[in-house]
C-alpha cells in the first residue's frame, strides 16, 4: 500500500504518492476534486527530460545516448524517468513537504532530484531541482498536471493566455524549429511565454485558476474529452536535442509553478 503524504490549509487537500513518481495524486477544495484521478494521472514530474525526445536519442558532446522508448509516443521516449521512482520523504508538516529521488539508469548520469511542495488556502507552489552528482549533463523539467474538463458536471473549462508564439509541430509530433502565431485550438502544442508562464483556467461559475512559472515554455494538451493539461517546463520538447540546459555539480537546474484559485 502506497505511504501517501497529505497536506491541508483551509479547506484544500492535497494528496501526493511519494512511491509512485511523487505524483500529486488530488487536489481538492472542499468537495471538489481538480485533478483527473488514476495511475499515470493527478500531477507527475518530468525530469530530467520534458515531453517527447526525438527517437529517444541524445547527445551530450560526442557522445549519443539512447533512452527507453515505449507506449504512445513511440519511436520517442516521453516525460523522463522519474515519474516511476520511488522518491524519499526528507520532511513534512501540516502544510509543506520535500522528497528527493536520486538520477541513474536508464538514464546515463548519476544526479538528485528534489521536489517541495507548500499548499496554503489559495493556492500550491511546487518547485524542482535538478543536480549533477559527478558528470554535467544537459536536461529539462517540468510538471504534467491533469485538470478536470469539467468541475461536478459543471460547464467545461475555459483556457486563456497570449503567448508570444507557438512552437510549429511537425507529422512526427515534434516542434519543427519554427515559431508561429498561435493556432487555435485544440492543442496538443508548446507556446513560448518569454516574460513567463502564465496561463488562467476559468471553470464558468465555480472557479479560476492561474498557473504561472518564471520558466518561459508550456505545452497545452486540451485534446482529451474529459481533461486539459498545462505543462509549464524548463524547455520545448526534445529540448535536449534542441535547447540543452546543462546541469553541472555547481550550477543545479532550478524550476518553480504556483497555482492559485479563487471562488468564482
Amino acid at each position: 500500500m502506497s505511504n501517501l503524504t497529505r497536506l491541508t490549509a483551509g479547506d484544500a487537500e492535497l494528496t501526493i504518492d511519494p512511491d509512485h513518481g511523487c505524483r500529486i495524486e488530488s487536489l481538492r477544495l472542499g468537495d471538489t476534486e481538480l485533478l483527473v484521478s488514476g495511475e499515470h494521472f493527478g500531477s507527475f514530474v518530468m525530469v530530467p527530460w520534458a515531453g517527447r525526445t526525438e527517437n529517444g536519442r541524445f547527445r551530450d558532446g560526442a557522445a549519443v545516448h539512447q533512452l527507453p522508448v515505449h507506449g504512445h509516443a513511440a519511436p520517442h521516449a516521453i516525460h523522463g524517468t522519474v515519474r516511476d521512482q520511488h522518491w524519499k520523504t526528507a520532511r513534512a508538516t501540516a502544510t509543506t513537504a520535500a522528497f528527493t529521488t536520486e538520477l541513474g539508469d536508464p538514464w546515463p548520469y548519476a544526479g538528485k532530484v528534489t521536489q517541495t511542495v507548500e499548499l496554503t488556502e489559495d493556492s500550491l507552489t511546487l518547485q524542482l531541482g535538478v543536480e549533477a552528482a559527478d558528470d554535467s549533463f544537459p536536461a529539462q523539467a517540468g510538471w504534467h498536471p491533469w485538470f478536470r474538463r469539467s468541475l461536478d458536471g459543471g460547464p467545461d473549462v475555459e483556457i486563456g493566455f497570449q503567448p508570444a508564439w507557438q512552437e510549429e509541430r511537425g507529422t512526427n509530433h515534434l516542434p519543427t524549429g519554427r515559431r508561429i502565431d498561435p493556432l487555435p485550438g485544440p492543442w496538443d502544442d508548446c507556446f513560448g511565454m518569454p516574460d513567463g508562464v502564465d496561463v488562467t483556467l476559468t471553470w464558468p461559475q465555480r472557479l479560476e485558476l492561474r498557473i504561472t512559472s518564471r520558466a518561459e515554455w508550456v505545452v497545452v494538451y486540451d485534446e482529451p474529452a474529459d481533461s486539459v493539461c498545462v505543462e509549464p517546463q524548463s524547455g520545448p520538447p526534445n529540448g535536449l536535442n534542441t535547447h540543452p540546459r546543462l546541469v553541472t555539480p555547481i550550477d543545479p537546474l532550478e524550476i518553480a509553478t504556483t497555482w492559485r484559485w479563487r471562488r468564482l
